[in-house]
């Protein structure tokens, strides 16, 4: 009932309307229709002569009959689109059914997380954002015992265990409540979260790493980093920039932890923090928000 007509092609991949970033968007997939022995494969930047076109097409928008339910463009962009694509099914009785025109749009960044995936479930941002409480208990899994820092993330009061009213971008954020004077912990704060995809940091020849982050007046002040592989720090600027207010962006050039002996080309872990992380001393309190970390060219 969902999938309306059983004949046409479904579940596009990359989804109606998303804007996924170019290694997501290169390989078209859908799930094929009930009857469909091969697949009728539209493509371009016109939506009407992507909707409009026929096998007799000579514009380029018809891509050929293939078997398979997959079809890799060489035509998308960084930062493209919209692009439309249609799949008729030819179908085992040698009929057409004609299907519906999907869109995509390229994103011009490399997305590292945007905490729109997380959830009181499997998927609790603790799990992948690795913090001084932990979770879990010993002998039990999932079980970490924390970080030794005065690093607290998430929220539990909400549906998700993220900020849903703080956002920049999207229905959720990350919060990090910051205590670097908390009694047999690490005098300083941080967040920790371990890459799978993507580590790979020259991608596409993305030189800049940007988040954005929300202070707040009442926070007491504090220096904020970025650590790459544990070890190589990058700080704002601004030593009290976590009583900022509104949402701001902070752009870092990947060269400074390059300069500092990170390998770009493989990325292990990012972290986020509070305080001089080499050189620990008690210092102050307070809630961050961050969203939207990125990649850009």
């Amino acid at each position: 009932v969902m999938r309306g007509d059983p004949l046409l092609a479904w579940n596009p991949n990359p989804a109606n309307g998303s804007t996924p970033y170019i290694a997501e968007a290169a390989t078209l997939s859908w799930s094929p229709g009930d009857n469909a022995s091969q697949h009728d494969v539209y493509f371009g930047i016109d939506k009407d002569a992507v909707a409009n076109a026929d096998a007799s097409d000579t514009t380029g928008i018809y891509r050929g009959r293939q078997n398979a339910a997959v079809y890799i463009s060489t035509d998308v962009e960084w930062g493209g689109g919209p692009y439309y694509w249609r799949i008729d099914e030819y179908n085992i009785n040698e009929t057409i059914s004609k299907g519906k025109v999907w869109s995509f749009t390229v994103t011009d960044f490399i997305g590292i997380d945007n905490f729109e995936n997380y959830d009181a479930g499997e998927n609790q941002i603790w799990y992948a954002w690795k913090d001084g409480l932990g979770y879990g208990a010993p002998g039990v899994d999932p079980y970490f015992a924390g970080n030794g820092t005065g690093a607290a993330v998430g929220d539990e009061t909400t549906a998700s265990y993220t900020e849903e009213t703080i956002v920049h971008g999207g229905n959720q954020s990350m919060p990090i409540s910051y205590d670097n004077n908390k009694q047999g912990y690490a005098y300083y704060s941080e967040v920790e979260h371990t890459l799978t995809d993507p580590r790979d940091w020259t991608e596409e020849g993305v030189t800049k790493l940007s988040l954005w982050f929300h202070g707040a007046s009442g926070n007491e002040a504090e220096r904020m980093f970025v650590a790459l592989n544990g070890s190589a720090v990058v700080y704002h600027d601004d030593p009290a920039v976590t009583q900022m207010t509104g949402w701001k962006e902070w752009i870092i050039d990947l060269q400074a932890f390059a300069d500092q002996g990170v390998n770009l080309a493989d990325v292990n872990t990012i972290a986020i923090g509070f305080g001089t992380k080499n050189n620990p001393a008690a210092g102050g309190a307070g809630k961050m928000y961050f969203d939207d970390i990125r990649l850009y060219r």
